[in-house]
């Protein structure tokens, strides 16, 4: 799998979608963030990080870094108040 970008979604609920390449050679679009709403990249509060990440924690369950869930919480709610920085993190983290 591969990230091959994340760009504004076109749906006008979700702030992003990100785009992966299977090993396959299929793509696959997952939309994430929810529009109009708060994110660490934004507020840069890190205390409401921390909120949303105990409440979202549930989400990384899955163990799939493409979907929405893993997505936020890496990228929206990651360590960083930078999005580029932290989408770099989260393709090294899942080796994307």
């Amino acid at each position: 799998m591969k990230l091959l970008h994340i760009k504004p979604s076109d749906k006008s609920d979700k702030k992003y979608a990100a785009t992966f390449q299977t090993d396959t050679g299929r793509t696959k679009t997952t939309h994430f963030g929810a529009a109009g709403m708060d994110d660490y990249t934004l507020k840069k509060d890190k205390e409401q990080r921390d909120r949303y990440r105990t409440r979202h924690a549930k989400d990384l369950t899955t163990n799939d870094p493409t979907k929405a869930g893993f997505l936020s919480y890496y990228i929206l709610w990651g360590d960083s108040t930078s999005l580029q920085s932290n989408i770099s993190a989260y393709k090294r983290k899942f080796n994307l």
